[in-house]
């Protein structure tokens, strides 16, 4: 296979692959997709051969990301997505328990969605500091 990438747009594309074997791999401990591991490795090991040698690293003969690369701010950009999945979650989820509760149809998307905005609205404004739990 031959495609053809800029400096630029090599460099989005590790993001890509760093970011996606981050999000199937990163809660899995040695459970790892070792596949996806090996896939990574092998677009960081092109890194020095395509402009970017400061985003890789050789540890015991495997290629990976540098700290460089690792405290370059993609952290930041996945925190960013966590951080949206989870209020877009919880909102969903709260918003279903809401409507469960009331005997609604908790698959009234007009209210399901209308419920979430709320939600929505109020962790925008707040975060989390409004939440109580009684356990």
């Amino acid at each position: 296979m031959d495609i053809k990438l800029s400096t630029k747009e090599f460099r989005h594309l590790l993001d890509l692959v760093y970011i996606g074997n981050w999000i199937l791999n990163s809660t899995r401990g040695n459970d790892r997709f070792e596949d996806y591991d090996l896939v990574q490795e092998k677009f960081f090991a092109l890194a020095a051969q395509n402009g970017l040698p400061e985003l890789s690293q050789t540890y015991l003969g495997h290629v990976f990301p540098s700290r460089a690369y690792e405290e370059g701010g993609i952290h930041d950009a996945i925190a960013d997505y966590e951080d949206a999945v989870f209020f877009d979650i919880l909102a969903e989820e709260l918003a279903r328990r809401d409507m469960t509760e009331e005997h609604l149809n908790p698959d009234d998307l007009s209210e399901l969605t209308a419920r979430m905005d709320t939600y929505m609205s109020e962790f925008e404004a707040n975060g989390i500091e409004n939440i109580n739990l009684s356990i």
